[in-house]
């Protein structure tokens, strides 16, 4: 949690200055009530993360007041019917897939970047998604890219500490935190997030 509140508060400080907003009415005007999130596109070499990235999803969307198919048994279902790969899926027309459960809408996400990168005393740690939505009806109502960047700190110990703190981040990289602050980013506090969704719960009354 304190990994991913200072990776929050560094997106407030340099994250948003240039950030366009843009016009939601495509959104509004479908008014979708549930959306299916479908297994992502992985463009990157790491064979776990489209497992990881699929579990960090709903929970904000959810969030945002909407409906969404959970990620486990959509997946079940779609192998039932021979659909493994994200990329396949990714290329069935949005009506045909949201039929299949009923879904107001369809989440299509592919993965740009998942990887850390170790220069001398430091690792850097990359995301890079691309989100889209789609009706039910085939038409794309909500879009947006959200790269984030984080760089471990050393806790102390001099030079050694800051080898051994780069050598564990670069063995087991900790992309979750990141990948959540991304989607929270996206769909919940960002300047295009989600517009609220029918289950919202409204705000206390001051």
């Amino acid at each position: 949690m304190k990994y991913l509140l200072l990776i929050l508060v560094s997106i407030g400080l340099f994250g948003c200055a240039n950030v366009q907003k843009k016009d939601l009415s495509a959104f509004t005007t479908a008014a979708p009530r549930s959306i299916l999130v479908v297994p992502v596109v992985n463009k990157t070499l790491d064979v776990d993360a489209p497992l990881y990235l699929s579990t960090t999803l709903p929970i904000p969307i959810a969030n945002k007041g909407y409906y969404v198919f959970p990620v486990n048994t959509t997946k079940f279902i779609l192998e039932q019917e021979g659909l493994y790969e994200g990329e396949r899926i990714h290329l069935i027309p949005t009506p045909q897939l949201a039929g299949m459960f009923g879904a107001d809408a369809v989440l299509y996400v592919t993965i740009n970047r998942w990887d850390a990168q170790y220069i001398v005393l430091s690792t850097t740690i990359t995301v890079d998604f691309d989100y889209r939505i789609v009706s039910s009806s085939g038409v794309e109502i909500w879009r947006e890219n959200k790269k984030m960047v984080y760089q471990p700190q050393n806790s102390g110990g001099g030079l050694i500490g800051a080898i051994i703190t780069a050598a564990i981040a670069r063995a087991v990289p900790n992309y979750m935190p990141l990948a959540q602050a991304a989607n929270q980013q996206v769909f919940q506090i960002g300047p295009n997030q989600l517009p609220n969704g029918p289950y919202a719960t409204p705000d206390p009354v001051k």
